[in-house]
């Protein structure tokens, strides 16, 4: 996503320039906290247990780590982030705020750009545009503290919208939560605060946790199968099985609603019904290059159409100064499109790009797309909580007999729907974890700071 800056950090630098970690044990042993999925959360996770200068055993399904935020260097000439592309509150962000050497962090254009097809759009036409995104935004926070309940963003907009309102409902909702707005809970949406300020890595998002997980010995290729725990704690996986005083579960919520893992006993009723409520939206990229920089467009820049159908998508252009772009298809729409296959993928990029760009711009010949909806270990993008189920994400972070703990996007209040927030949810819930077995004092944390969300 981008467009949009989520609140503070925590400040965890210290944990990021560590020396490297403990080991993991062997593929059946005992540990003090076993962790499933080594994605942002289970990383961060693993480096704050280490820190603590306790054992854990990082299982992951996968062959690599990264989970939903893996760096492609293979497809083109430059790095193509297939996942998380867009680094949020970069000035406090702990993934950046001590690059590792190799890693250059700059800073995203904070401007859009519009297009009214198969023109750029003109002044008054943005004033325009950009007026019923800050009065839609704050229509839904007015709503989300008002005493009528948690309806759908959708129910929030305003009522004057006329012209604008397709284009207003994209860009605040599959581009921002990979959802349509009437499936977003209006108090949810308005938690999630900034987001403005973005930066990228340009050699990825992807790389750089990746980099981050160095000196962590990862199990890969290690699904967790099932997690005993009733009398004790284990997790049974193809190569043994490994007992634990705790667990980690940073898995997706698309995952966990599958089945995949088979939790002994089952789930609550309590945690299946949040899992349900934070289903993960749908968001795609098409990438390809464009060489000569035809469309005449800026590094990184991002394009939006005024538009009066579903059927639309955001374009980002010269992706790091190089001649890659992406055209990022979400929502009900992107969900069905990907459904389709690449090729119907690819044309409907050569299509939009036509129409929205007109007589400059060249057809597609190669384009590489993804289609996170349909990988197993996935199962989607992001979360966004339905409509009455704002809370869903806090119930969800509840700990199951002080034994097993859930960390990744879906579970943060405020930074849901990022890198940012899968790793603090890592950390929060390691020292959780951490202080049910008497390593860490339980201090009461300091109440964040909450800033209103901004266009």
């Amino acid at each position: 996503m981008s467009g949009f800056s989520r609140r503070t950090f925590l400040a965890v630098s210290a944990a990021l320039t560590a020396a490297p970690v403990l080991g993991a044990v062997p593929a059946a042993g005992d540990v003090d906290i076993v962790i499933v999925g080594a994605g942002a959360a289970g990383i961060a996770a693993a480096r704050r247990i280490a820190e603590a200068k306790r054992s854990f055993a990082l299982l992951e399904a996968a062959d690599r780590v990264g989970g939903r935020c893996v760096t492609d260097t293979k497809s083109f000439a430059v790095p193509f982030d297939r996942g998380a592309h867009w680094i949020h509150r970069p000035e406090t962000n702990p993934l950046t705020k001590s690059p590792p050497t190799g890693f250059e962090i700059y800073a995203a254009p904070r401007s859009q750009s519009l297009r009214v097809p198969p023109r750029a759009a003109r002044e008054g036409e943005l004033e325009q545009y950009f007026s019923a995104l800050v009065r839609s935004n704050r229509a839904v926070i007015d709503v989300s503290r008002g005493k009528a309940g948690d309806t759908s963003v959708r129910a929030a907009l305003p009522r004057d919208l006329g012209e604008w309102q397709a284009s207003v409902e994209f860009a605040l909702g599959p581009y921002s939560t990979g959802k349509d707005l009437d499936r977003v809970s209006a108090l949810d949406f308005a938690r999630a605060g900034e987001r403005e300020a973005d930066a990228l890595c340009r050699q990825g998002f992807g790389a750089l946790l990746a980099k981050l997980a160095a000196g962590i010995l990862v199990q890969l290729s290690t699904p967790v199968n099932e997690l005993e725990w009733g009398n004790g704690l284990e997790a049974r996986t193809p190569k043994g099985r490994i007992r634990a005083r705790a667990a980690i579960v940073t898995v997706s919520t698309g995952v966990l609603a599958s089945g995949d893992i088979a939790f002994s006993p089952a789930l609550p009723k309590r945690q299946l019904d949040a899992v349900n409520a934070l289903s993960l939206g749908s968001f795609d990229h098409i990438a390809f290059e464009l060489p000569g920089n035809p469309l005449g467009l800026a590094s990184d820049d991002v394009v939006f159409e005024k538009t009066t159908s579903s059927k639309t998508a955001a374009f980002v252009a010269n992706i790091g100064g190089s001649r890659l772009c992406t055209i990022e298809v979400a929502g009900s729409f992107g969900r069905d499109l990907t459904k389709q296959g690449e090729a119907a993928m690819i044309a409907f990029a050569n299509d939009w790009l036509g129409s929205v760009f007109g007589g400059s711009a060249r057809k597609i010949t190669r384009a590489v797309v993804t289609r996170w909806n349909d990988d197993p270990l996935a199962r989607g993008a992001f979360s966004a909580a339905s409509p009455g189920n704002a809370d869903a994400r806090r119930i969800l972070f509840e700990p199951l007999r002080d034994r097993v703990f859930f960390a990744g996007e879906a579970v943060h209040d405020t930074l849901w729907g990022t890198v940012g927030g899968a790793w603090e949810s890592g950390t929060r819930a390691a020292e959780a974890a951490l202080k049910k077995m008497g390593v860490l004092r339980d201090e009461q944390p300091a109440l964040p700071q909450r800033k209103r969300r901004r266009l």
